[in-house]
């Protein structure tokens, strides 16, 4: 988000507004006054947003301030991010809104920082050395921000804790844990903190793993995930059957065009269709199988298990399907405008307090647009 000279005072409340909030979470005064700046500095039109640039930006001779807000300064960067969180609840909160995991890559240099090693990520596209971290957006008509994050420390680093894990600063009681399992915690705390949202939505490789979907169903949790072609599911006759055979067998005049929401070139229009699945309907809920086709080439087909209230339409699903590319908006704002990805910490908790701080610059941000769209502006993630 650009912010024009009329904005500065603007922004500087929000983050002032923001930072009041999580103040009390800082026992000394020099690292609470610190993360105000840190904050600051990373929306600030800085080329590098590193130790020394916020350092110098804050008027500062050295990063060693900084550095030890980031590494050894005395606050729970989880505390903030609940703080964080309630806030962006607070700014653009809807019963309506839509929760949504992803992961997102860091790429890195040597073998030091964190849960590094030579992974894949979608960041790159391929194989590359980097840093992963999973994290959970919110969505609304009002706007979408990061609300929890989690770094993924792989297998070669949890089974190493003598050589990898104690030089990172990592203890011996944080256990390996899948991405699954991350966005299954985070969105466990998004339920206990009564956080208002309607639908779950993620990618396929969240998607195809049943034991989340089955999660989610014990939870009452509405949810539309992509799924890999080849998924089996349990279809209403009580059989098994792969979701590309069941929309397979659909009538032509099951599929219907319709928009999934404003994307970068406009509206994205999709043709769409369902398949009912699975005998019971428990509790006023349905399963169905989604499907997406490309209008210019039908061959290109996508696929969903869903489960929510019997009444959901077929455009529900699409919006909530369509919802998922929020959460790309959030990493490229948060990294473009917020630094998210700016950071030079290896150790584990100044990964966390980096990105928890770079979340609450988002969330500022978020709620400067949400107050703007209220005053009747466009909204720029929608034309942009």
């Amino acid at each position: 988000m650009d912010l024009g000279v009329g904005q500065v005072e603007e922004w500087k409340a929000a983050l002032a507004g923001l930072h009041a909030r999580f103040a009390s979470r800082f026992t000394r005064s020099e690292p609470r006054g610190r993360a105000l700046e840190y904050m600051a500095g990373l929306i600030a039109p800085l080329e590098r947003k590193n130790g020394w640039s916020l350092a110098e930006r804050a008027g500062e001779d050295c990063p060693d301030g900084m550095q030890r807000l980031l590494n050894s300064a005395d606050w729970n960067a989880d505390a903030v991010r609940d703080d964080v969180r309630d806030f962006v609840i607070e700014s653009i909160g809807d019963k309506n809104a839509v929760l949504i995991g992803d992961d997102t890559g860091f790429l890195k240099k040597g073998t030091r920082s964190a849960g590094v090693q030579r992974q894949y990520t979608g960041t790159a596209g391929r194989t590359e050395n980097c840093q992963v971290g999973t994290f959970l957006a919110y969505a609304s008509a009002k706007g979408r921000a990061l609300i929890d994050r989690e770094l993924y420390l792989p297998v070669s680093w949890t089974d190493d804790r003598a050589r990898c894990c104690q030089a990172a600063g990592i203890e011996d009681d944080v256990p390996f844990a899948t991405k699954i399992e991350h966005f299954r915690a985070m969105l466990q705390r998004a339920l206990d903190a009564d956080v208002p949202f309607a639908w779950v939505t993620a990618d396929e490789a969240y998607g195809q793993v049943k034991t989340l979907r089955f999660w989610l169903e014990e939870r009452g949790v509405a949810h539309v995930l992509a799924t890999k072609v080849n998924d089996t599911v349990i279809t209403t006759g009580g059989g098994d059957a792969r979701v590309d055979q069941l929309v397979a067998s659909l009538h032509r005049q099951a599929w219907k065009r319709l928009s999934c929401g404003a994307g970068a070139h406009g509206r994205r229009i999709y043709d769409w269709a369902r398949v009912p699945i699975r005998i019971c309907w428990e509790n006023g809920f349905g399963h169905w199988v989604l499907a997406r086709r490309s209008v210019s080439d039908p061959t290109e087909i996508a696929y969903y298990v869903c489960y929510g209230p019997v009444g959901t339409r077929l455009t529900d699903l699409a919006k909530v399907a369509g919802a998922r590319w929020q959460v790309e908006e959030c990493f490229q704002v948060a990294k473009n405008e917020c630094g998210l990805d700016h950071y030079q910490v290896r150790r584990y908790q100044a990964w966390y307090r980096h990105i928890t701080l770079s979340m609450a610059a988002l969330a500022a941000l978020t709620a400067i647009r949400a107050h703007e769209l209220s005053k009747g502006a466009p909204d720029p993630a929608a034309t942009a």
